[in-house]
């Protein structure tokens, strides 16, 4: 609960620091972009603070990339 309360005190204050001069200079792009990634950053910690299964991107690479590894490793073999 305390980690949970830590992460989310910690993204507020990057809130705090990082969006009042977004505003002023006007990038909405950039803004959209920092609020995406900071919700996406604070979700996983969260989850990770519940013990919750983060699977692994490179899991996902090798899934699709290891039977093309397999036909290219017999042809040169």
């Amino acid at each position: 609960m305390w980690m949970m309360i830590g992460i989310i005190s910690v993204g507020l204050v990057i809130v705090m620091a990082e969006v009042p001069s977004l505003i002023r200079k006007q990038e909405k792009k950039q803004l959209w972009v920092f609020a995406i990634l900071l919700i996406l950053g604070v979700g996983l910690s969260i989850a990770k603070t519940l013990n919750v299964h983060i699977p692994n991107p490179l899991e996902a690479l090798i899934f699709f990339y290891q039977p093309i590894s397999d036909v290219v490793m017999t042809w040169l073999s």
